[in-house]
Formats: structure tokens, sequence, C-alpha cells
């Protein structure tokens, strides 16, 4: 299951904030060091973004993933199907049910969380010092980091329980939690060696299971017992109930199940957090230019260990290693251990794009008018936007939680049994088209959003609910 940190991008510090005196200037605020205290003359809030002023790669990076997210959930919806351990893709399909199945194995699955989760901690920091310029004391910006993580705890249990089981919005907000917590003042070093240490157990997990698969298959052991079956045997997650309440019941469950699983036992997501933090810190995402080399370096060995990864494990879904399906488990541990890798590699990726568009556009606003021009087209010229796919993707990225939670009210009641029962009738290819439809339909909603200078329903509902009503504008 994949998922979405619904977090801001936000300006260099001290952007469209109101003046409050400080103990030292935003500006002279080390990238790798915590906030300072802060004195101040007057109480001043904490407050959230506004729509303008924020940087392109992340809100890029969160509208295209969206439609990873989109791809990676849809097959959950299948209900009655047959499916292995490896994804919840139905086990019998068509030659292109097997095309679809392996480019999601490749190039999609287990490798969208991960880079949401880099962005989740990148936008704690990065709140976190937008307080400090502002004059924010620290316990109170920790106060109001921790306000919204209950939220969007909140948020996580509703979308559950009214219509996805596998919600993640909760579990990184548990995380949230512990990271503001334990982390957010921590030394650089610190949190390098807790994401370290993190990525060395998957590593060593991965490599476990998969040497313990093999040789029990060379030793013809039962396989079956050890890890058979397929993904949807260990929760219940009412996609296939007919009663809505009862699927109600079994959604909490399953949410409840998956809360710590995806939050700490997967690794990656904790991991990815941590990552982000420290990104943020050295303004890896803000300054591109600065950080081109390093950012392909991690875009080059990011995808190539991911899509490797994702790979050996499509590789097994297709029956190339000659190893029974049973094996399946073996695969688990690895493929989500080179998502990481894959996610990181997506972040770096879509950061030196964002990067590339910038300087075409400062290029064009360099370019003198011409003076045939009327003054009114020449100036709209000059101070042109992004081209329509960028500022598409950037408008659903600003509004990622609605557009995640819009993807679960167009899935649900049309596919589950409770509703239409369409994922019934549906294989591989044809829910992946479904998907894309739905991804459209939410890009569709973000544009008119953006036309209209107005944030997402669910984003301006956090916001008044985290921040109090100065969340309603800023």
């Amino acid at each position: 299951m994949s998922a979405l940190p619904p977090m801001p991008s936000v300006p260099p510090t001290g952007q469209g904030a109101p003046t409050a005196p400080v103990s030292q200037p935003p500006g002279s605020l080390p990238p790798g060091s915590p906030p300072a205290a802060t004195t101040q003359t007057h109480a001043v809030a904490a407050a959230p973004l506004g729509l303008t002023g924020r940087q392109l790669a992340p809100d890029l990076a969160r509208g295209a993933m969206l439609l990873f997210i989109a791809i990676a959930n849809a097959p959950w919806y299948l209900w009655g199907a047959e499916t292995r351990m490896l994804s919840q893709h139905p086990a019998d399909g068509s030659a292109l049910d097997r095309v679809v199945q392996t480019l999601s194995l490749v190039f999609i699955d287990a490798r969208s969380y991960p880079m949401f989760a880099f962005l989740f901690g990148y936008g704690i920091w990065q709140i976190y010092r937008r307080q400090a310029a502002r004059g924010v004391p620290q316990v109170d910006a920790k106060r109001a980091l921790r306000r919204r993580q209950w939220w969007l705890l909140l948020f996580g249990l509703a979308h559950a329980a009214l219509l996805w089981a596998g919600d993640v919005i909760g579990a990184y907000a548990l995380i949230g939690l512990v990271v503001v917590w334990l982390f957010l003042d921590r030394k650089d070093r610190t949190l390098a060696v807790w994401a370290g240490a993190l990525a060395a157990l998957l590593a060593v997990l991965a490599l476990v299971s998969f040497a313990a698969g093999l040789a029990l298959n060379a030793a013809g052991g039962d396989l079956a017992a050890v890890g058979g079956g397929n993904a949807a045997d260990f929760v219940d997650d009412g996609i296939g109930q007919s009663s809505y309440l009862a699927s109600v019941l079994s959604r909490i469950g399953t949410w409840l199940f998956l809360l710590p699983v995806q939050g700490f036992l997967s690794l990656t997501m904790p991991a990815a957090v941590l990552l982000g933090i420290l990104a943020a810190r050295r303004g890896l995402l803000d300054e591109p230019e600065r950080h081109r080399k390093q950012l392909r370096r991690i875009a080059v060995a990011g995808l190539g260990l991911g899509w490797l990864g994702g790979l050996v494990t499509a590789g097994q879904n297709l029956g190339w290693w000659g190893l029974a399906p049973d094996v399946d488990w073996a695969f688990t541990m690895l493929h989500t251990l080179t998502g990481l890798a894959g996610g990181l590699g997506y972040i770096a990726l879509f950061t030196l794009v964002a990067a590339r568009i910038e300087r075409r556009r400062a290029a064009r606003a360099a370019q003198p008018a011409d003076a045939a021009q009327p003054a009114s087209a020449a100036q709209s010229a000059s101070s042109a936007g992004y081209g329509p796919i960028t500022s598409a993707l950037a408008a659903t990225g600003k509004r990622s939680l609605t557009s995640y939670l819009a993807q679960s009210v167009l899935f649900a009641p049309f596919l589950c049994a409770w509703g239409l029962g369409l994922g019934a009738d549906l294989s591989s290819w044809s829910v992946t088209l479904y998907a894309i439809g739905v991804w459209l339909v939410t890009v569709l909603l973000a544009v008119v959003l953006e036309r209209r200078s107005s944030r997402g329903p669910a984003e301006t509902l956090l916001r008044r609910l985290a921040y109090g009503p100065g969340g309603r504008s800023s």
C-alpha cells in the first residue's frame, strides 16, 4: 500500500513572515542547526504557509507521484481474485496484465511512500525553522507541530473508517510525534546515525529473509507454512464486504494493525523521515543548483538500485527464477529495501527536473519583450508562470492531502463490494487505467482550485484545526 504525507513545502526562512524581534537574524541560522530560542516583545502564533512563495520541487514531486500512489493502491480493490504475497495483483491474468504488473513492481510498488516520507520530514523541519524566523518560541513551535500530528492521526482514522484501510496518514502522524519528541533538536550526526542504523537493519533483514527462502526452497521445506499465502491473508480491509457497516469495522481493525507496521516496523518510513530532516537542514530541495552533483548521484544510484530490486521481484512474479509462489515472502523485504533507494532517487530526479524548469523560466523572463507587442501582453509574457503540465502537477502537489483523500472517494464506492462492486470485474490493466483516470480527475480539481487561489478542503480543515482561526488565511 502506498501513501503520502500531507506536508507543505515552505519558502526560505522568513519569507512572507511577520516581523518579530529574535535573538539572531533568521538568515544567520546555519542550515544544520536547530532554530535558536527567541525573545520577543509580543506573542507570535504559529501559522501555516500560503499558496504562494513555495518551492517547485516538492510540489512537482508530490503531484507526479500521486499518480504512482493511485496505481499502487488500485489493485487492492480487486476483491474476489486470488493474489500472491508480492502484491495485490491477481495471480492469473492476460499478457497485458503481466506487463502492467511488471511495470508496477519495477517502478511503482514500495517506491512512492518512502518518497513522501522523505518530504514529510523535510516539511517538518521547514515548518519548525519558519516558526523560529517569525519569532515563535521553540516550545510553542513544537506544540504546534505536535498538534498538527495529532490531527493528522485523527484524519487517518477517519479516512480508514470511512473508505480506505490502507491509509498511511496516521502512520506519518505517528512518526511525526516521535520525531518532534526525540529528534527535532538533535545534531545532524545523531539523525544520520539513526537513519543509517534503520537502513542497515532493513538490509540485514532483507538478506536474511531472502537467503532463508532460497535455502528452504532448495531443501524442500514447507514454504507455505513459513510465509505462503497472499497479501490479503494477513488483514481484512473490508473491500469485499457487502455490508458497509461490516466494512467499517474491518477497515478500522486493519488500520490499527497496519499503523505500527507502516509507521515503524517497515523501517523505511522513519529512516526516510530522518533523511528528509537532514536534507532540509542543508537546503537540498531549496537550492538544487548548489547541490546538483549530489542530486545527480542520488538519482542515478537510487533509481538504479530501486529499479534493479523491482526487476528481481518482478522476475519472481513472472516465474523467471524457477521458484514456487510459496517463496514470494523471501522477496518482500528486499523489495522494501530497494524501494527506499528508489524513493530517494525519485526525489532527486524531480528536484533536478524542477531546477531545469526554473532555469528555463528565468531565462525567458530575462529576455527583452518584443517592442511591437502590446504592453499588457509583454508584461504577461515576462511574468508568465510555468507550462500547463508543470503548473497542473504543482497545483496537485500543493493540495496533496485533498488529492490523496479524493482518490479514495473515487475508488471505494465504485470498486468495493459494498458499493457498485466493479472491483470484482476488473483486472490489473483495467484497474490501472481506472487509477490513471482517478488521478487525472484530482489534477483537474487541483487546477480549478489553483485558478481560484483556494486551498484544498482537506488542507483548509487541517490548518484551522492545527493553527486555529489564523489557519484560515496566510
